[in-house]
């Protein structure tokens, strides 16, 4: 019979629930870049109080990172799985002029319009994950190319015409201005695309799969992941968000030039690296995303308000996206070293044997 020893009373126990969480917090990624945003936003309103106490200080310190947020919140999907869109700012423009020209030739309400305009960017994203998932060509490259594509198509349509605050209805101008207990709308829509696009990750399993991809492609596809269909479903959502992202341009700023979206993916992509998304795939979280987006749009805000010259607040982004390749790849390297030290210590079968059977009496 088996005997159950008491344990020892000088025995420690394991770190509890709450101890657990805070640990886990403190290493947190997200939680570093949530602490390096408020130290701007502190940096800045003590320099001038305005920043943040002044109605429009405030409403601009939400509204203004809710165009971003979709478009980094879009590109960690894709990024997860080990690839890139680059052409996210190029979507977003050419929706942002459809949504004007909808409003002007066809009169349809607004909420059909910013249907029609998430679907043109789905459309959109869809081409780019076709040519990738079947084209075997890096997504670097395609997207590149549908980048220059996308805004040729834009500015061949435009021309020299542009969408003018007057000819968007009113009501959906004030969208663009409209708070709800101080919130703008803008925002809170922004929070709950956040909110459904990170819990679609992180608890179906179609979200979890776009990180097993990312970890290994060639595993997932041995394990029979529907790869294929899986990689065009990150760039349709990110082609998605980029037309809702068009829908908050001209709902935010009322006109829309041949200028829109210019460069925005490059923003899309550093506000997910920043926020802790491996840019070689397989890890990182919208949360972090979407912080790291609200700390690029703020430092723009606020280093001029601390008195830092235009080269500076540039190279301050430069150096936070340097800083999170970096220390992605300190992690990942260190992470490596804990799992092979885990292998060599593991006991081998010959080890334990002797010791894995238990007498229940003695020897006859």
């Amino acid at each position: 019979m088996t005997t159950l020893t008491p344990a020892q009373p000088g025995a420690k126990s394991g770190p509890n629930p709450v101890q657990r969480a805070l640990g886990a917090a403190l290493r947190s990624r997200e939680v570093a870049v949530a602490a390096v945003l408020l130290l701007v936003i502190l940096a800045a309103t003590a320099k001038s109080q305005n920043f943040l106490f002044d109605s429009d200080g405030w409403r601009s310190l939400l509204v203004n990172p809710s165009i971003l947020i979709l478009l980094a919140v879009g590109q960690t999907a894709v990024i997860i799985t080990r690839s890139v869109d680059l052409s996210v700012g190029s979507t977003m423009g050419l929706t942002a002029y459809l949504t004007g020209r909808l409003f002007i030739d066809t009169g349809l309400p607004a909420p059909v319009v910013v249907l029609l305009a998430v679907l043109a960017g789905a459309a959109l994203g869809a081409v780019n994950g076709v040519l990738v998932a079947f084209g075997k060509v890096p997504a670097l490259v395609i997207t590149l190319g549908t980048l220059y594509i996308y805004r040729g198509i834009f500015l061949t349509w435009a021309g020299s015409d542009r969408i003018n605050a007057s000819d968007i209805p009113r009501g959906f101008q004030d969208l663009g201005t409209a708070q709800v207990l101080t919130i703008p709308v803008l925002t809170i829509v922004a929070l709950i695309v956040l909110g459904l696009v990170g819990y679609h990750l992180h608890a179906h399993r179609a979200g979890r799969e776009l990180y097993a991809i990312g970890s290994d492609p060639d595993a997932a596809v041995l394990y029979g992941l529907p790869v294929t269909r899986r990689v065009i479903s990150a760039f349709v959502l990110s082609g998605a968000l980029a037309g809702l992202a068009g829908t908050f341009y001209v709902a935010r700023y009322g006109t829309v030039s041949s200028g829109a979206g210019l460069n925005m993916e490059l923003q899309a992509v550093a506000a997910a690296v920043i926020g802790g998304v491996a840019i070689f795939g397989g890890s990182g979280t919208v949360w972090g995303a979407a912080i790291g987006a609200a700390l690029l749009v703020t430092i723009n805000s606020a280093l001029p308000v601390i008195g830092i010259q235009d080269f500076w607040q540039r190279a301050v982004v430069g150096a936070l996206i340097l800083a999170a390749v970096v220390l992605d790849r300190v992690l990942a390297n260190r992470q490596e070293r804990k799992l092979a030290d885990a292998r060599d210590l593991e006991p081998s079968v010959t080890e334990i044997e002797p010791h894995a059977t238990t007498s229940t009496g003695g020897t006859r």
